[in-house]
């Protein structure tokens, strides 16, 4: 995992020069450095067992990419698996052609198959993950993170938190425990593992990129789901006749996970790293988990949210703060002067499991932090955070030329989830036109919270529930069950892009729709 002292060296943290005469020119020109990025599996041990992953990595074993105020995004990336794959850039507003999703904006990569990309990159704290099948659940992700001048120049030392849930389980037998349907191509919502695998799946003409779900049982809804292999415990997930909303409690965790990792470990072997007493720590922290949300802890430390999702923010003190799938937090601590070590933790909503890395001194004293907190955390979504942030560079002050309501919905049984009212994989197209003003309305229906991401954008939460806020730029948003948010957003990036619920099972299931520019 990336760490950056503030003595190191504020260029790249990438890479080599490209030679072979048949690439670009910036790829074999020695002044301007490319990233060489390799998808490959590996090995990781969790709880004294191992299991094979996949990575993405550099040539000298660094996971993901970090790149200078002053480096172009120009990627060399090489599918060293045995099969199909391709990754999108979160958080990047690439052209359409290279934003990573098979068949919306690229064909997959086929195996020992080489891809070049070229942007001009989006500044903060991202990340990088597969869209194909469920390759993002086996850790097909990496940290991807771009500073600005005023990074390089803070004397303040960068560390990268990275999470995950993990199963030893297939992950296609964890959509078949909460009764969805498992195939061994590949359906996340967005991909199978080849062209002519896609044309043939039912619903592709009218959702290009999103699979439908033939065979999906169909059971009566049912209450008292908890007993269901997979479900966290959470009751209320399935709708209930004769009750409303309000009387139904929310459902937070579709999957018990075997663990929760922090750049690959657990608190049984966390990973330590050394800072200065004194100093100042800006934390970057991704949430990289395919269906959980965490609350980060800081303990006895306080802090300052600097930025989310890789944009400034008003800065937010406090020690506790919600983190939904896929989204990113970049929060400053001061460390006291003496000697000591400083556990920053993630813990599970809903639930006691956390995970987390230690901050310590040279002679800091590392005590064991148990893997389970005396209490369970409560809901992301309940939190006030969102409410309180203010973008430092917010959108230019304008009325919506277009304004789309997405109605978010789904059930635990049958487990599908849906955009829109099209059945489950068959969503329509949402159009726009270059230059509009956007307002996209998320209204959830569901009793679960939705982490909603638009590729290729930025947008402006501008209503979250019943308040009228100017909050942050974001690329992704929970949105709570039973309330609604409006985001805003300027088209200005055209091409065909994927709009989704980041939770993977509910792509999956069909909660996954595209924002189409038309002429």
């Amino acid at each position: 995992m990336i760490h950056l002292n503030r003595r190191q060296l504020l260029t790249s943290a990438a890479a080599g020069v490209f030679v072979a005469a048949s690439r670009p020119a910036w790829a074999a020109n020695p002044v301007l450095p490319g990233v060489r990025l390799r998808i490959q599996e590996r090995q990781i041990v969790v709880g004294g067992k191992s299991k094979t992953v996949f990575g993405i990595l550099q040539p000298d074993g660094k996971h993901g990419i970090i790149l200078g105020s002053r480096d172009r995004f120009r990627v060399e990336l090489t599918n060293a698996l045995k099969e199909p794959t391709l990754v999108h850039w979160h958080g990047q507003e690439p052209p359409a052609a290279q934003d990573g999703v098979p068949e919306l904006a690229q064909s997959p990569l086929l195996p020992g198959g080489v891809q070049l990309y070229d942007f001009e990159p989006h500044p903060g704290t991202h990340w990088m993950h597969s869209h194909v099948g469920f390759q993002e659940q086996d850790m097909l992700s990496a940290p991807l993170i771009v500073r600005t001048a005023d990074d390089e120049r803070a004397d303040m030392q960068e560390v990268v938190m990275f999470l995950h849930d993990f199963s030893f389980d297939r992950p296609e037998a964890i959509l078949t425990s909460l009764g969805g349907v498992s195939s061994e191509s590949g359906h996340a919502g967005h991909s199978q593992a080849t062209p002519a695998a896609m044309a043939n799946m039912p619903g592709m003409s009218s959702m290009p990129g999103a699979s439908s779900m033939p065979g999906m049982p169909n059971m009566p809804n049912m209450p008292g789901m908890a007993n269901m292999p997979g479900k966290s415990g959470s009751p209320g997930a399935s709708s209930m006749p004769g009750m409303n909303m309000a009387e139904m409690k929310a459902d937070l965790n579709d999957i018990n996970y075997d663990a929760y990792l922090a750049n690959d470990r657990t608190f049984d072997d966390p990973d330590v790293v050394r800072v200065e007493a004194g100093g100042r720590v800006r934390l970057r922290i991704i949430n990289a988990a395919a269906a959980t949300n965490f609350f980060i802890d800081l303990g006895t430390l306080s802090g300052r949210v600097i930025a989310v999702d890789g944009d400034p923010v008003t800065p937010v003190g406090g020690r506790l703060f919600p983190l939904g799938i896929a989204q990113r937090i970049d929060i400053v601590v001061e460390l006291p002067r003496g000697e000591g070590a400083w556990p920053i933790v993630a813990q599970r909503e809903g639930e006691k499991e956390r995970t987390g890395i230690i901050l310590s001194t040279a002679r800091g004293t590392v005590a064991r932090v148990a893997g389970t907190a005396p209490t369970a955390a409560g809901a992301a979504s309940e939190s006030d955070f969102e409410a309180r942030l203010v973008a430092t560079e917010p959108l230019a002050e304008r009325a919506a030329d277009r304004t789309v309501t997405i109605k978010l919905a789904g059930t635990m049984s049958p487990y599908a989830w849906t955009m829109g009212t099209q059945p489950s994989g068959e969503n329509r197209p949402i159009e726009i036109r270059y230059g509009e003003r956007v307002a996209l309305v998320m209204r959830n229906d569901s009793m679960m919270a939705h982490p909603m991401h638009l590729h290729g954008h930025h947008f402006q939460v501008v209503e979250f529930g019943s308040a009228k806020i100017r909050g942050a730029t974001r690329d992704t948003v929970l949105v709570p069950p039973g309330k609604s948010v409006t985001v805003v957003f300027d088209a200005v990036n055209p091409g065909r892009w994927a709009f989704h619920c980041h939770t993977l099972y509910h792509q999956t299931t069909g909660m996954m729709s595209e924002v189409r520019y038309i002429a």
